[in-house]
């Protein structure tokens, strides 16, 4: 559809509407138009900031740092409300849509070291948007059944329906991550799962779902801190896994592994997007941007009615 056709139909639509659902239209409208031109955010090069690129060495970014953004702390959680907003909108926009017949999906990745953020994402980005049209899945150390197919076996079946918004916390790069790291299968195994994970990723794209894949990068240092306050704090004793230290001893091992599946599978169908994730509010404030941004890339329509809409208002007109 040409621009000129969306511009018409966006036109017959604001027309269509009278009232209080024109006046909430339009408030949505600027509130939208606001959060999107903040001259503290530059909402339109997130992807394009923290893409992971030719070249890219995870090394030289700082996991404190923010890119993209030249505000602090105050200035990201001010515009935070409405970007949830106009994304909260295009999610059900997405979900309507596939009530009509659409396909088309989105699958958010998260990766990350233990304390990154991951959970603070799924409550203050994943969390914005209606429920029903969410699918989060938490993988963890594969069951005897999964374990018994090929890795990808249990990610196919985790892949969001059409209209939602599939959540991955950890993914199928746990097989080029922590396996490569605990020699869990053979070198000639995991070497050959970079090519196969891009293989798949390009036939779920090509089927309809856009992917975003978002690694949370934190320092050595912050994890340190964060662990620290998680057993200082008993109302923090439960988010503590003694495992977490051992991990930290294979904070190189980790690293190697991650620079590694960065630089094999960010590909044009499904890119890799780094975060610097030592700034909690930078973290959930750059995803949701890379969510937004995605969301309205894909444009998503409401779907058209599939009942006579004047033949319903006069019967509506005319009962009890």
């Amino acid at each position: 559809m040409g621009k000129g056709a969306k511009k018409s139909k966006k036109s017959v639509e604001k027309a269509e509407l009278t009232g209080k659902a024109a006046k909430k239209a339009e408030k949505k409208r600027q509130k939208a138009a606001k959060a999107r031109q903040d001259e503290a955010v530059h909402a339109e090069a997130w992807s394009h900031v923290l893409r992971v690129g030719p070249g890219f060495d995870l090394a030289d970014l700082d996991p404190a740092s923010t890119p993209g953004f030249t505000g602090d702390k105050a200035a990201g959680e001010a515009v935070m409300a409405e970007l949830q907003a106009r994304t909260s909108d295009l999610q059900e926009r997405l979900y309507a849509e596939s009530k009509g017949g659409g396909q088309r999906s989105v699958l958010l990745v998260i990766q990350g070291m233990d304390t990154s953020g991951k959970g603070g994402i799924m409550r203050h980005v994943v969390g914005a948007v209606d429920p029903q049209g969410v699918e989060i899945t938490s993988f963890k150390a594969p069951t005897a059944e999964e374990k018994r197919h090929p890795f990808l076996w249990r990610i196919r079946r985790a892949l969001p329906s059409p209209g939602d918004i599939g959540v991955f916390d950890r993914s199928h790069y746990e097989d080029v991550l922590i396996v490569r790291v605990h020699d869990l299968v053979p070198r000639s195994t995991w070497s050959r799962r970079y090519a196969q994970i891009n293989a798949f990723e390009a036939g779920v794209v090509e089927a309809g779902t856009t992917i975003i894949k978002v690694m949370l990068h934190i320092s050595s240092d912050e994890q340190k801190a964060r662990l620290t306050e998680r057993l200082a704090r008993e109302d923090k004793h439960w988010k503590y896994n003694p495992g977490d230290i051992d991990e930290r001893m294979h904070w190189a091992d980790y690293m190697q592994a991650y620079q590694a599946a960065l630089e094999k599978c960010s590909t044009a169908a499904a890119p890799w997007f780094v975060v610097p994730a030592d700034n909690k509010w930078y973290a959930r404030l750059a995803v949701t941007n890379l969510l937004l941004e995605h969301l309205e890339a894909i444009d998503p329509q409401w779907p058209a009615a599939d009942f006579d809409v004047e033949a319903e208002k006069a019967r509506l007109a005319l009962s009890p």
